[in-house]
């Protein structure tokens, strides 16, 4: 089978109509009708309670963390259902304490969702927070390495993207995490920008935390999240406390108990209400999906369109980042009014963002060469408009 005849097959597992391109992956991604109809599923249950039970809070919240630990390398009592990205980090920064006079290494230009609570918790514990410049030449690992060698304020957590959400940039995840092991930093991923469509094995990078939201390359629902927490790090304390993570809460039928000791593992920081019906299973269905196709063939094949598209791009003076993922890329160059370029393609039925300065392209299994084209067109035919 060819790899166009591949690909409308994938493209046919959404409803996606003809002549509307979608390349705004980073923002949020359409839902496959496996995972519509999975969440159909469990509205009409959520109308039906009388045909609920027990098992309906537990059996699909275990199958989500099965699904979810085979994609990272982890096992399903390393997985924690979170309420959104920002939950996780904030479970982390909760249990990673922070001393005075140390530092929490962020990114330049790092999403609000991993920024804001390190931001918090270095002024609650009088420690600093610091940002990485951007580096002149692109290479975000080298850079980081070098600053972990610096003089300066002793990093006790890199808090860090694996692939930036502004331009796709990449980091060198196991390099950096085998650096963090040797001098004693903790280190805490987003991985809500290439979770499901970039490799990633906790086994080797070896994070004390990882968190992903569900609504983006994941093809899931809005509202839900995941968290790994590393064996040494499930011993903390939660941001909420509720009955349905304590031992023996799983058996109990018709009273709560008043047991305080925590399930084995990361479920202690499952958030509150965890078990919804309509989110736990859709996101299941999705991650199943991904792994289903392979998450190393989705990757290769993203690659072909972006180089595709870098490529063509740089013919117009549009250039991407120098060490970027092979599904998410940033476009920018001299005049280029990336926000201006947003709204002009929307009224052509192409979709995209822009962030920062650049004009930002998520592409997923549902697109091809034909969206490509079509969006270097409409980007060669703007940038002949525009004065330079």
């Amino acid at each position: 089978m060819t790899t166009a005849a591949v690909t409308a097959d994938w493209r046919a597992l959404f409803d996606l109509p003809e002549g509307r391109i979608y390349a705004d992956a980073a923002f949020m991604t359409p839902i496959p009708h496996a995972v519509r109809q999975a969440g159909e599923i469990g509205l009409a249950r959520k109308s039906r309670p009388w045909e609920l039970s027990r098992a309906s809070f537990y059996d699909e919240v275990e199958a989500l963390r099965a699904e979810a630990a085979a994609l990272i390398g982890a096992t399903p009592g390393d997985i924690a259902l979170v309420a959104a990205t920002s939950y996780g980090i904030a479970t982390a920064a909760a249990n990673l304490p922070l001393q005075a006079g140390e530092a929490v290494l962020t990114l330049q230009e790092e999403h609000p969702s991993q920024l804001f609570a390190w931001i918090r918790a270095a002024e609650d514990a009088g420690a600093m927070h610091e940002e990485l410049p951007r580096p002149a030449d692109g290479d975000w690992s080298a850079a980081l390495l070098r600053r972990l060698d610096a003089a300066g304020p002793r990093i006790a957590v890199l808090a860090l993207t694996p692939v930036h959400w502004t331009d796709g940039a990449t980091l060198d995840l196991e390099a950096i995490g085998a650096a963090a092991r040797a001098r004693g930093i903790a280190l805490v991923l987003d991985g809500t920008q290439s979770v499901g469509v970039r490799p990633l094995d906790v086994r080797r990078v070896q994070p004390d935390f990882l968190t992903f939201a569900t609504y983006k390359w994941l093809l899931g629902p809005y509202g839900l999240a995941l968290l790994y927490a590393a064996p040494h790090r499930q011993e903390g304390r939660p941001l909420e406390e509720h009955a349905f993570s304590r031992r023996g809460a799983d058996t109990l039928s018709n009273r709560y108990g008043r047991e305080l000791r925590f399930m084995a593992g990361a479920r202690r920081y499952d958030m509150g209400e965890r078990a919804n019906f309509m989110t736990v299973p859709m996101t299941t269905a999705g991650i199943a999906l991904l792994r289903g196709i392979g998450v190393d063939v989705i990757e290769a094949r993203l690659r072909q369109l972006t180089d595709r598209l870098a490529e063509g791009a740089a013919r117009i003076g549009l250039r991407a980042a120098p060490h970027r993922a092979a599904h998410l890329i940033g476009l920018g160059g001299e005049g280029f009014d990336a926000a201006a370029a947003v709204a002009t393609l929307r009224a052509r039925n192409i979709h995209v963002s822009a962030r920062e300065d650049r004009l930002r392209i998520g592409l997923h299994i549902y697109n091809d060469e034909r969206d490509v084209d079509a969006l270097l067109q409409a980007l060669a035919e703007i940038r002949a408009a525009t004065p330079r």
